[in-house]
């Protein structure tokens, strides 16, 4: 009787397609398909909701979404200290899908009181100020796991690929709430993200299992809490010259999102009084970025980085954002507000999103998930928070939509010159270790 096939003869397949597409080697194709699908699960999960958020920001109006930006920044900064001591104490083979548990279990919840008050407007505001802590929260917590499975060379190969798992989930959410949310309503698409979110648990409990063996490369892992203060990451930051820098892209990185942000809602809600229609506005922008983003990350991210550096991964899309601003400065409109917002997010999942994290590899276990946690969640809300005040400020005193977009031309400007130093700095030590070898 012929040996049944062995889990490595059953993905042989999968590992040779991996191999042409992205440099995958066979011991690291079991992790690297799992880590798609968890991200899969993830991006799905959340972005199958967030048409929802936004068309509930459209009904708040700004002012209101800009003053919930104080609540969201203050719930950003209370969590990073729950994180920190779930992190010190915790097992990550318990922590990690316990936390997307959690995710599935709340978006559930708020299933059921869309469900019994779908106009409640305190539903809604709860519900957004939760999404918008929580979204930031799950893509650092994915990264950071990954970043203890495979080391820096692996994840300059790796991670574009493995983002566009991420941004196929990104496609599938809102393409599933295009086509069925005049069907089942806004608790429907909540059901259907927590759904997804169900998946990922599994998904990561694979992951795990790969991580503590040691399968993906990386030595097999000892499983154990880190230990230490849970406010560990606000001085692991502040110490770090490299980390503060990092900190200060994320801020103006922030700020060109959020500028355009609330110049999209003001022009949504003019041109499309339906609230249902711009739902689907919402999601038919999603799924046209993430169609873009999948194919450069399949194709683009892992041979930018590996042949120009991760410099370029991080300077490309500020440099098109001065050009977007300036534009919306001359012209204005629809058209030209949903194209940059188009091009920035596209951008930032395909580029800005991986070479972020490649800057990451270098640092200790600590810092991967307490001192990245605080940059990648209070670090950017509160700066969402300062902007989407000032930018209110601003307006009341009477500067036009135009001045707005100059504003934003400025900080993009200044965002790609700090991505230039970041990257040139990762790629001088990387080759300082070459030479030492």
């Amino acid at each position: 009787m012929p040996d049944a096939p062995t889990t490595g003869d059953a993905l042989a397949p999968w590992a040779r397609l991996l191999a042409r597409l992205a440099r995958v080697e066979p011991r690291e194709a079991p992790a690297v398909i799992t880590a798609v699908i968890l991200f899969f699960c993830v991006l799905g999960g959340y972005f199958a909701v967030r048409p929802l958020r936004e068309t509930i920001a459209t009904i708040l109006g700004g002012d209101r979404v800009a003053d919930l930006w104080i609540v969201t920044s203050i719930g950003a900064v209370a969590i990073v200290p729950l994180y920190g001591w779930l992190v010190a104490r915790v097992r990550r083979a318990v922590l990690m899908p316990a936390i997307y548990g959690f995710v599935a279990l709340s978006l559930a919840a708020f299933g059921f009181a869309f469900r019994a008050r779908p106009d409640h407007l305190l539903v809604g505001a709860t519900f957004y100020v939760w999404i918008s802590v929580l979204n930031l929260m799950l893509v650092s917590v994915f990264w950071s796991f990954l970043l203890e499975l495979f080391d820096g060379a692996q994840a300059k190969r790796l991670f574009g690929f493995i983002a566009a798992g991420g941004t196929a989930g990104a496609l599938a959410g809102p393409l599933l709430t295009d086509l069925t949310v005049q069907r089942v309503g806004s608790s429907g698409v909540l059901f259907i993200g927590a759904a997804l979110f169900v998946g990922a648990i599994a998904a990561q409990r694979v992951l795990v299992r790969i991580w503590k063996t040691g399968r993906a490369g990386a030595p097999a892992a000892v499983d154990h809490g880190l230990g230490g203060n849970p406010f560990a990451g606000f001085a692991i930051v502040f110490r770090s010259p490299y980390l503060l820098m990092l900190a200060l892209f994320v801020v103006l990185l922030s700020t060109a999102n959020t500028l355009l942000y609330f110049e999209q809602l003001d022009i949504v809600r003019e041109r499309f009084p339906d609230v249902a229609e711009r739902t689907q506005i919402f999601a038919r922008i999603d799924y046209v970025v993430q169609t873009l983003t999948v194919l450069s990350q399949v194709f683009l991210t892992g041979r930018i980085a590996a042949t120009f550096g991760v410099r370029w991964l991080l300077v490309t899309v500020p440099l098109a954002m001065v050009a977007g601003f300036l534009a919306l400065a001359a012209v204005g409109g629809f058209a030209i507000i949903a194209g940059a917002m188009i091009v920035r997010r596209w951008g930032e999942y395909a580029f800005i999103r991986p070479g972020r994290e490649m800057l990451f590899s270098r640092l200790d276990t600590e810092s991967k998930y307490k001192a990245k946690n605080l940059i990648d969640v209070p670090v950017y809300r509160g700066a969402d928070l300062m902007v989407a005040q000032l930018q209110n400020a601003l307006r009341a005193g009477g500067l036009p939509g135009a001045g707005v977009a100059l504003l934003g031309a400025g900080a993009a400007l200044a965002w790609a010159g700090v991505g230039w130093w970041l990257g040139s700095r990762a790629e001088a030590e990387k080759s300082g270790r070459q030479d030492a070898r």
